[in-house]
């Protein structure tokens, strides 16, 4: 629809007549433009301009142009203001990322520092709990340090490491280990074959010797034999009783050990009971009686003579009496001073006379003490021969069942003389046939040599080779059984016979 714009003009104002005109084109109005025309006429009370679609028509071309100037102007500014927004929001988005995963960071630092703190806190709850433990066991020593028991230890130990301390010392000729015939004939003979042989060294006198030694006769050799044998004898009686002595002995030890232990515990429960009540009492050092006191000096007899003028001439304490009588021994004269040294020289050589005889009288005790130790030690050797010989009963007794044991054994394989026997096992199975061997190979070889290297060789078996010896046990097992099932029969069988 075009839009008229209809104007109501005065009727005062005559229509003028006048040529007529061409209607000019009117340009296309912007929207700015039209609403500014409408408000103007909208404020003349005698122009009603309604807006309508056909004001575009009559619009100039030149306000049009400068209309669309000014809307791309502001496009281009709403464009560029749209875009910087955009970036700053995408500034913001990308700053607001980051602040979250800072803020994450953070969390879980915080997060791990608090665990940290927690094993802090507990590890020093356990210290402390530590600490206490240790301050308690620390008190219980100190009391355990106060502790002095009044009870004889064993003096059996102590002794006996001493005894082998001397023993070590000095070896008595009867505990060394008898010289063998061999080396006795050596002894006799190394002349001889050193005159022989003068250029020899000692290796080729021992293979003379050697070779010498093999061609004598058993004549010749028995006197050396004899005198070996007689030594041995000797020999084996001290070192058998030197055995029995400390198995003697250790027994002894074991008994005694047991009884002070449990006396020192009695002890220390009396000890424990008593320091609750007397805590704070505190026992002085006890001191010798008997020991003679050392003398004064002259100094100190002269101040003990000078004490009690000056304390009741001029009532002074005792730090002043002593300033005085030190002042007045440096001025007095080597004269004045002689008879209180001459005094202390007297008092010294007595103390001295005393201290002799003090000395021989604790030297008779020690004496005295070291014999009664000795009586002691003969007296702990006497039972702990007599529990050796206790000891010895009860295994001789076991020898006994165990020999009991074995004749019975042997009665009923008398009594049962067709009775089969069990097989071999495998392993014994091998071993029979390795030690043949073995000896064959090997003369002179020792019995716990064969044995150890037909455990070795068993080992090395694989177990194809093992299964061999297995078939052959298996069998004898079974031939066994069938052999006992035919024994049981015919001794049921000879049994019911006799009855």
């Amino acid at each position: 629809m075009a839009s008229v714009v209809e104007m109501t003009l005065p009727s005062d104002v005559p229509a003028k007549k006048g040529k007529s005109r061409k209607v000019l084109k009117q340009k296309k109005q912007s929207l700015n433009e039209a609403n500014i025309l409408a408000g103007t006429v909208a404020q003349s009370p005698s122009v009603v301009l309604p807006v309508d679609d056909s004001v575009k028509e009559n619009v100039d071309p030149q306000s049009q142009k400068k209309s669309n100037k000014r809307g791309a102007s502001k496009a281009a500014k709403q464009q560029m203001e749209q875009s910087s927004f955009e970036k700053e929001l995408l500034e913001m988005q990308e700053k607001l990322q980051k602040m979250t995963l800072e803020k994450e960071q953070t969390e879980e630092m915080l997060k791990a520092r608090e665990e940290m703190l927690k094993q802090k806190e507990e590890e020093l709850e356990a210290r402390g709990k530590e600490h206490e433990k240790l301050q308690t066991e620390l008190k219980k020593l100190q009391k355990m340090k106060e502790f002095k028991p009044t009870l004889n230890f064993p003096i059996v130990q102590s002794l006996r490491d001493k005894e082998e301390k001397k023993e070590k010392k000095k070896a008595d000729p009867s505990k060394k280990r008898p010289v063998p015939p061999y080396l006795l004939w050596s002894k006799d003979q190394w002349n001889e074959v050193k005159k022989a042989n003068p250029n020899a060294e000692f290796k080729e006198m021992a293979n003379l010797l050697g070779a010498k030694w093999k061609t004598i006769s058993a004549e010749e050799k028995k006197p050396y034999e004899e005198k070996y044998q007689a030594e041995k004898e000797v020999y084996l009686k001290i070192v058998g009783m030197e055995k029995r002595e400390h198995e003697a002995m250790r027994l002894l030890d074991d008994e005694q050990k047991q009884k002070t232990a449990m006396e020192l515990l009695e002890q220390y429960i009396q000890y424990q009971q008593e320091a609750i009540v007397n805590e704070n009492k505190k026992k002085k050092k006890e001191k010798d009686p008997l020991k003679p006191k050392q003398p004064l000096s002259a100094f100190f007899l002269f101040t003990n003579e000078r004490r009690a003028a000056l304390l009741a001439e001029n009532n002074n304490n005792v730090k002043e009496v002593a300033k005085v009588t030190g002042e007045e021994w440096k001025n007095m004269t080597e004269q004045q001073k002689a008879p209180y040294e001459e005094m202390a020289m007297k008092n010294k050589e007595k103390y001295l006379q005393e201290m002799e005889v003090y000395k021989k009288k604790k030297d008779e005790e020690a004496a005295e003490h070291m014999k009664e130790e000795e009586e002691l030690m003969k007296l702990k050797k006497q039972e702990a021969l007599q529990l050796l010989k206790k000891k010895e009963k009860t295994e001789n007794l076991i020898k006994k069942t165990k020999e009991n044991r074995q004749k019975k054994k042997q009665k009923d394989d008398n009594v049962y003389p067709n009775k089969p026997k069990k097989p071999a096992s495998s392993f014994f199975r091998f071993s029979r046939e390795e030690r043949k061997k073995l000896v064959e190979e090997r003369p002179g070889i020792n019995n716990s040599t064969i044995n150890a290297l037909i455990s070795l060789k068993w080992k090395e078996l694989s177990e194809e080779e093992k299964q061999v010896w297995n078939n052959e046990a298996a069998e004898a097992m079974e031939v066994y059984k069938k052999e006992m099932e035919e024994y049981n029969k015919t001794a049921a069988a000879e049994k019911k016979n006799n009855n």
